[in-house]
């Protein structure tokens, strides 16, 4: 880390950045809106479980019961 030249402060240091997960929970994130929570990774769908059952008629899934 480098000290700034302003006199008490550390204005200007770059912030670290994380590093992109590749596997677990926080690997994939609904496409919809950014959860992390319940993806549903089938036929390629990417999204969490409460945007899949807004968008599944749209997208040709049927409720059989």
């Amino acid at each position: 880390m480098v000290l700034c030249s302003v006199p008490g402060g550390w204005a200007g240091v770059a912030k670290q950045t994380k590093k992109e997960r590749k596997f677990g929970k926080g690997a994939y994130k609904c496409r919809r809106c950014g959860s992390h929570n319940a993806i549903i990774r089938k036929y390629g769908l990417y999204l969490c479980r409460q945007c899949f059952r807004e968008v599944a008629r749209q997208l040709g899934f049927k409720k059989y019961s």
